[in-house]
């Protein structure tokens, strides 16, 4: 399998969700099939046939999840000697010709993408004419909708750094319970 390539914050949600998988739903969906089994003949349970549904379900996306992350290149932008080119995980400030308004993305891996959190794919088209470019450039995108053009206003590889800021406290608490589960404490 080729390398994924992610963010840091991208590979630490992918982790969280496993995190998540491997120590709240499945053992809940365990419970669920024990559960459904102490009613007695498994023939016509639904409740069991559903629990066995979603087992399937958390086993696949955990399977899939230990995929992605064993198969992740992470990526830090602001780590990168990008030189002032638009590279992978670079936050970039975007004037839409078409629109004459101001849009800013940033590219991402194709798991992390998200419009609304502002966060494209690195295999869309308006990443793919990005990449390599420097502020000031004016490229052009092919798109669905057409052609459309864009100058590069900005060009930013600190974003993880201010997340990371803006969210420390969810961070090592994240950390604390992924790394560190003996410690988590429950009210």
């Amino acid at each position: 399998m080729s390398p994924i390539p992610l963010t840091v914050a991208g590979a630490e949600k992918l982790r969280a969700e496993l995190h998540e998988m491997k120590t709240v739903q499945r053992p809940a969906v365990i419970a669920a099939i024990a559960e459904a089994r102490s009613h007695g003949d498994l023939s016509e349970n639904a409740e069991y046939d559903a629990a066995k549904e979603r087992q399937g379900f958390i086993e696949g996306r955990i399977a899939e999840l230990e995929s992605k992350l064993a198969n992740a290149q992470i990526i830090n932008p602001a780590l990168i000697d990008a030189d002032g080119a638009c590279v992978f995980g670079a936050t970039v400030e975007l004037k839409d010709f078409g629109g004459n308004v101001t849009v800013i993305y940033q590219i991402v891996g194709d798991d992390e993408a998200n419009l609304k959190e502002k966060k494209i794919s690195i295999s869309s088209p308006i990443a793919r004419a990005l990449i390599g470019k420097y502020a000031g450039d004016i490229v052009e995108v092919v798109a669905p909708a057409g052609v459309r053009e864009y100058e590069i206003l900005n060009i930013q590889y600190i974003y993880y750094l201010q997340e990371l800021v803006n969210n420390i406290d969810n961070y090592f608490i994240l950390l604390k319970q992924i790394y560190f589960p003996e410690f988590n404490c429950k009210p």
